[in-house]
């Protein structure tokens, strides 16, 4: 489905990020992952999936919070690579302090991580996109975007911002024949949701989800293959939920 596309993915070790990457390279794409520390299980894990599946993986370590590493590895990225073809914005920060206890540092640094990092690499690849008339960008939101949950101010509102951006820019780009959609997950099988939340408060959302399980990260990457792939050339400015009926 993807054959001579290239796909750059943020949060690229994440749950979610990673069994992205697995499944673009079972689709034939070669992939710019990018991750916020060198980890080397990580790396064996992509050096796996090129010669199972023969296509490159070209990666990436740096932090959106130091300014002078994102904007240079930014740099060597659209140095190294002359098209980018799929863009997803997988990495993300959860707060779950009450707006009280807060701080203003926290919330800046919230919104640095889910939405104004992911600015600043929408406007770096967009370059390429236009010039070359194709792309497709995925944003990953969140239910919490929909939800408001107590402790959720910081977070609940980088990931409504995320939305109002995407479903702007996708009116803004798409005479360029660039799509611009959203994902909102709910609870995902994730290192992020069971080091941020309690086995109680879990199992009391399964509670309110139609399906009575939370999703795994291969149901929430199907999703996002399918919006960066032609089977969704139609599809832009909108947002998926994939919460098993939260």
């Amino acid at each position: 489905m993807l054959k001579n596309h290239t796909a750059m993915i943020t949060g690229s070790s994440g749950g979610i990020g990673s069994k992205t990457i697995e499944i673009f390279s079972k689709n034939n794409a070669n992939i710019i992952a990018c991750s916020r520390k060198l980890d080397k299980n990580f790396d064996i894990f992509c050096r796996d999936l090129e010669k199972k599946y023969q296509n490159k993986i070209f990666n990436y370590y740096f932090d959106v919070l130091n300014e002078k590493e994102f904007k240079a590895s930014l740099e060597k990225i659209n140095l190294n690579h002359q098209n980018i073809d799929i863009l997803v914005n997988a990495a993300g920060e959860v707060s779950n302090d009450l707006f009280q206890m807060t701080t203003n540092d926290k919330f800046k640094q919230i919104f640095e991580v889910n939405y104004f990092s992911q600015i600043k690499i929408i406007q770096s690849v967009l370059k390429k996109m236009i010039k070359n008339k194709r792309g497709s960008i995925i944003n990953i939101s969140s239910s919490s975007a929909f939800e408001f949950n107590i402790g959720r101010s910081a977070y609940s509102s980088a990931k409504s911002a995320i939305i109002a951006l995407s479903n702007v820019l996708s009116r803004e780009v798409g005479r360029f024949n660039i799509r611009v959609n959203t994902i909102s997950p709910g609870l995902t099988n994730t290192k992020m949701l069971n080091n941020s939340s309690t086995k109680e408060v879990i199992n009391q959302k399964i509670k309110e989800i139609s399906l009575k399980r939370i999703a795994e990260p291969e149901e929430i990457a199907k999703t996002i293959l399918f919006l960066a792939s032609d089977q969704s050339s139609y599809i832009t400015g909108e947002v998926i939920k994939i919460d098993g009926g939260l």
